[in-house]
């Protein structure tokens, strides 16, 4: 599979804190790659170091061959490649739902107003909110709301998508609306690294499930050898807590 995203020995601390530790990873092209772990194992800030939104001290991270730009335009372009959907929504409070969807594209795409419009209506018929257009946010769900952000990040026409925690701010009864969502991106082939402590997702949508502890990848293999058989005892235990409760 062709390497998309790939992160070499990369470390990042937070003052005395060594929260990312020599991370060696790739994700192909195409892949969803799960990362999972207890809280604290470093998997928010992998997954916001990816598209920089945390810088890292040492290590290197190409995205599609190209290393990751410092700042200015170059990762302002990066990012636009990059996709990220949040724990909490992020979208803009004083705009309608449409105009949250229409107004990258236009801005750093530069695509024209109406196209923009056009393709926000159909990702957000695709992510099943197209009746909420003319809304503003503070007037949808929970899970409307990260769907809503979902259909933005794909109006960039990404060639990845970054998921961080996307479930953990929402009502139970709304997981599942954005987890099917997120099933369906899987299944049409996008790029998808996501950390979620959803672990039926993990085990049905995800490639490869990493899994995370103290700042280091422990294991990296396909779903169904991971929950049926870890190898490390760390993983063991985090999967005995999670799984049998």
């Amino acid at each position: 599979m062709e390497p998309l995203i790939v992160l070499s020995g990369v470390n990042k601390h937070f003052g005395q804190a060594h929260v990312l530790k020599d991370i060696d990873l790739t994700v192909g092209r195409g892949e969803v790659v799960v990362i999972v772990g207890p809280s604290g194992s470093g998997k928010s800030t992998l997954c916001r170091a990816v598209n920089r939104l945390e810088p890292v001290e040492s290590g290197t991270i190409t995205i599609d061959g190209h290393p990751l730009p410092a700042e200015g335009r170059a990762l302002a372009r990066l990012r636009a490649d990059v996709g990220m959907v949040f724990q909490s929504f992020n979208l803009f409070s004083h705009r309608t739902v449409l105009d949250n969807v229409a107004l990258a594209p236009v801005k750093v795409r530069g695509r024209s107003r109406a196209e923009a419009e056009r393709r926000a209506r159909e990702l957000l018929e695709r992510v099943g909110v197209a009746g909420q257009a003319d809304k503003f946010p503070a007037q949808l769900s929970g899970g409307q709301q990260q769907r809503v952000a979902i259909a933005r990040a794909l109006a960039m026409s990404p060639k990845a998508m970054l998921f961080d925690e996307p479930t953990s701010a929402l009502d139970p009864e709304m997981i599942n609306e954005v987890l099917d969502v997120m099933k369906q991106l899987a299944e049409e082939g996008m790029t998808m690294v996501v950390v979620t402590h959803e672990m039926g997702f993990a085990r049905s949508a995800a490639d490869r499930v990493v899994f995370m502890a103290d700042g280091r990848i422990v294991e990296d293999r396909a779903p169904g050898e991971f929950f049926t058989a870890p190898r490390s005892e760390r993983a063991r235990d985090f999967l005995s807590k999670i799984l049998h409760h």
